[in-house]
């Protein structure tokens, strides 16, 4: 009932996000006598506010195309090189004769570090590793996962839960051609090291030759957030019985038992709802003041922020249990699909992890955790990274990230090249 009770709600906004735009259109039109005064400003910049913080966001766009490398623009294509019902696996590809003419060499001699970005699925699309790409393409082949929102895929197509994520990662892994970087942002750490793990046991050739885990509940316990105690202080049947509900029609996922991405975003704001007031007051007088850039770096931020999706029933609630609450994999208890994942099995791929001081998702020492969890790998194959300053998306995102982290991503990545390809070369 609530998620239709949010629907009908939103329909019924429709008109007067009407008027408002109508209403900020006339006020801004230089031929109406209002405009050019403090009170057609304020009226135009109130209705602004009104509509953007009543609008549906859909799935936001890409938008990497060009980019700039030594002065020269590159274009990019994105291309699904591989799909599931829950997951595409995106590609962008990098022109490669424009990237040859920037870097002054041939396109055969082109040769790339293959970085794979498992992005999160708690709630935000992929784009909202934006920037994360963006700090990727100069220099590397990136591929990333384009979870799909659980509202639009159809019941026929079946369930989706954990052991499905760690599937879907192992599969992707193996699907990108030659020597393989992971790199697993937040949520995805614990099924990202279940999938390494199970393939180092196997001796799979299409093993990465390194994963990195930024801000990841790898071992929830450490530093426990305010998300932490919210899953540890509530039992088991809270979740079940007041965060799921089901996809009402015309959506294709109509039946769908999900946990909405609606009360995902809710939790987000009320964390830090101070912040988003005074954001939005600040978005307010700067339409008044006429700073069009200020009003769309703000724009730009919450068209991605308020965007969320929807995750199936199965794969919220088995989280929600082995990672938060009975802390399966930290406790070396985790098992898919009756078999034990062990990340000491782990002796090849090299890891890193990344962390925030003033993450408040997942506290310092949580990423950590994957160190002693993969005991059978030497510490030359291992680094620690915590980033000064920044919180949780400043992990991987922002200036920060730009100038500080993902340099020393991309040099631990080239320090350990060559393994995963030897892996392949010697299964072939």
């Amino acid at each position: 009932m609530l998620y239709s009770f949010v629907e009908l709600t939103r329909a019924a906004m429709l008109p007067w996000r009407a008027a408002a735009n109508v209403t900020r259109r006339a006020l801004r039109s230089p031929f109406h006598p209002a405009s050019d005064t403090l009170a057609g400003r304020a009226a135009a910049a109130a209705a602004d506010v009104f509509e953007s913080l009543t609008r549906y966001y859909g799935k936001p766009e890409w938008g990497v195309s060009p980019i700039e490398i030594e002065g020269e623009p590159v274009d990019i294509a994105i291309e699904s090189v591989w799909s599931k019902p829950f997951c595409d696996l995106l590609h962008f590809d990098r022109d490669r004769d424009q990237l040859a003419r920037a870097r002054k060499t041939k396109p055969g001699a082109i040769d790339d570090p293959k970085v794979l970005l498992v992005a999160p699925m708690s709630g935000h699309h992929a784009t909202l590793l934006r920037g994360t790409v963006e700090a990727f393409l100069p220099d590397h082949e990136v591929y990333i996962t384009d979870w799909t929102d659980a509202r639009m895929v159809p019941v026929i197509e079946g369930r989706f839960d954990l052991d499905d994520y760690v599937d879907y990662v192992r599969e992707m892994i193996a699907a990108i051609p030659g020597e393989v970087h992971v790199v697993a942002v937040c949520q995805p750490g614990p099924p990202v090291l279940a999938a390494v793990s199970l393939m180092a046991e196997d001796g799979d050739p299409a093993r990465p030759a390194s994963m990195t885990f930024m801000g990841s509940p790898i071992d929830a316990r450490e530093s426990p957030t305010v998300p932490n105690k919210l899953a540890e202080e509530r039992p088991y049947s809270w979740f079940e019985n007041n965060l799921i509900h089901t996809v009402p029609a015309p959506y294709p996922g109509a039946m769908r038992r999900v946990y909405p991405g609606f009360l995902q975003l809710t939790g987000f704001i009320n964390m830090n709802f101070e912040r988003h007031v005074d954001a939005h007051y600040k978005f307010f007088n700067h339409l008044v003041e006429g700073d069009g850039d200020s009003a769309e770096k703000h724009r730009g931020f919450y068209d991605e922020y308020l965007s969320v999706m929807d995750l199936t029933e199965e794969f919220y609630l088995q989280t929600i249990r082995d990672v938060f609450q009975e802390h399966r994999l930290a406790r070396g208890e985790m098992v898919h699909r009756g078999r034990p994942v062990r990340p000491e099995a782990i002796a090849d791929v090299a890891l890193m992890t990344v962390e925030g001081e003033k993450d408040d998702i997942s506290g310092i020492g949580q990423t950590q955790a994957a160190h002693a969890l993969c005991a059978g790998l030497p510490d030359a194959l291992q680094e620690d990274h915590v980033q000064d300053g920044v919180g949780h998306y400043g992990v991987f995102n922002g200036r920060r990230f730009r100038e500080e982290i993902a340099p020393r991503m991309k040099a631990f990545m080239r320090k350990h090249a060559g393994r995963g390809s030897a892996k392949k070369k010697k299964a072939a």
